[in-house]
C-alpha cells in the first residue's frame, strides 16, 4: 500500500518540494496551506490532496484531522513545513506592543504550527512512521524572535522523540540554511545579502528546496530508522557541528 503523507505549508518552497518527492514515490499525499488558491494550485500541479488549513489555528487543525479520519496508525509521514518570517508588526500601540506582536507571530508560525499539528495527529501515526519539522540555521546564529522560535522547535523535538520512540515513530528537525526559490524573504532579499549568504557556505551555492526535500525523504526511509531526536543541519557548511 502507498504511504500516507501530510505536509503542512506544502504549497510552496520546501513543503511543495517535499510533496513532489513523496508523490513521485507513489505516496498518498495531502498538503495544507492558508490560501485556497495556492492549495488548489499545488494539489493540481502534483496530483495530491489539498486542504486549506492555517496551522496556527486549533479549530482549523481539528477540521483537518477530522477529514483525515479517526483510524489509528494510518499516517506514515508528517512534515511540519509551515512557518516563515512574519512581516513587520503593524500594531499601532507602543514599541513594546510591536515587539510582543512580532515575537508572538514568530512563536505561532514557527513553533506552534508544528506542536499543534503533531499533537492533533499523533494517535494516527503508524509504527515505523516519522515526524520531520523544518527548522533553521537562525536557531544557532541569533535571529531574534524567529531564531528563538526555531531553537524552541529543536528543544521540543527532543521531547517529542522520547514520547514517540516507544511507538516506533521517529522525530527529527532539519535545520536549513539559506534556501533560494522560497517565499521566506519575500521582496526583502537584496543581491548583496544573497551573495553574502552564499559566500558563507563551503560549497559556494545556495540551498534548494529539493536539497531539503531529499533529506526529508531519507528520514522517512528504512535507512533512517535509528535516527531520532536529532537536529540535522543542511546548509552547505554555513554552520558546522562536531
Amino acid at each position: 500500500m502507498p504511504r500516507t503523507v501530510l505536509i503542512t505549508g506544502g504549497t510552496s518552497g520546501i513543503g511543495l518540494a517535499a510533496a513532489a518527492r513523496f508523490a513521485a514515490d507513489g505516496a498518498d499525499v495531502t498538503v495544507t496551506g492558508r490560501r485556497q488558491e495556492t492549495v488548489e494550485r499545488a494539489a493540481k500541479e502534483l496530483g495530491v490532496h489539498g486542504v486549506v488549513c492555517d496551522a496556527t489555528e486549533p479549530r482549523q487543525i481539528e477540521a483537518l484531522t477530522a477529514r483525515l479520519g479517526d483510524t489509528r496508525g494510518t499516517l506514515d509521514v508528517l512534515v511540519n513545513a509551515a512557518g516563515g518570517l512574519p512581516r513587520a508588526a503593524t500594531d499601532d500601540g507602543s514599541p513594546l506592543d510591536e515587539v510582543r506582536a512580532q515575537w508572538e507571530a514568530n512563536w505561532a508560525q514557527n513553533l506552534m504550527t508544528a506542536v499543534l499539528t503533531t499533537t492533533a495527529v499523533r494517535e494516527r501515526m503508524a509504527p515505523g512512521g516519522t515526524v520531520t519539522s523544518i527548522g533553521s540555521i537562525g536557531a544557532e546564529r541569533g535571529g531574534g524572535g524567529y531564531g528563538a522560535a526555531k531553537a524552541a522547535l529543536a528543544a521540543w523535538n527532543a521531547f517529542l522523540s522520547a514520547e514517540l520512540g516507544p511507538h516506533g515513530v521517529t522525530a527529527n528537525v532539519i535545520s536549513a540554511g539559506y534556501v533560494e526559490n522560497t517565499n521566506f524573504f519575500g521582496d526583502r532579499l537584496t543581491r548583496e545579502r544573497h551573495d553574502a549568504l552564499v559566500a558563507e557556505t563551503h560549497n559556494k551555492r545556495p540551498g534548494t528546496p529539493q536539497d531539503i526535500a531529499e533529506t526529508v525523504f531519507f528520514l522517512a526511509s528504512p535507512g533512517a530508522r535509528h535516527i531520532t531526536g536529532q537536529t540535522i543541519h543542511v546548509n552547505g557548511g554555513a554552520y558546522t557541528t562536531r
